[in-house]
């Protein structure tokens, strides 16, 4: 298995529910890995080397707390992300 951050796959996971409650003005793989970078920063890590720790730490994310602060984190990264994008949106050509 490796060594892996199992919070990857659980903001991921939290951004796709985040894209249905919130219309993101550019929703292209560059803004989504954006976003998903500015938020991984921001939460910290929780490592492991084994499916059971990995378990482990996607349970410790069904607390609705710390589901609300990734989603807060996520707003934060996606208004960011939306008034500095690396690339040119094209609206309307």
């Amino acid at each position: 298995m490796g060594l892996v951050n199992a919070v990857e796959a659980i903001v991921s996971n939290l951004y796709e529910e985040f894209q249905k409650s919130y219309e993101i003005k550019c929703g292209c793989q560059h803004c989504k890995e954006d976003i998903l970078a500015l938020v991984l920063n921001r939460i910290p890590p929780k490592y492991t080397s084994s499916e059971k720790g990995q378990l482990y730490i996607k349970t410790l994310y069904l607390n609705p707390q710390l589901q609300s602060d990734v989603m807060r984190e996520l707003m934060r990264a996606a208004l960011i992300v939306e008034h500095n994008q690396n690339h040119v949106v094209n609206e309307g050509v």
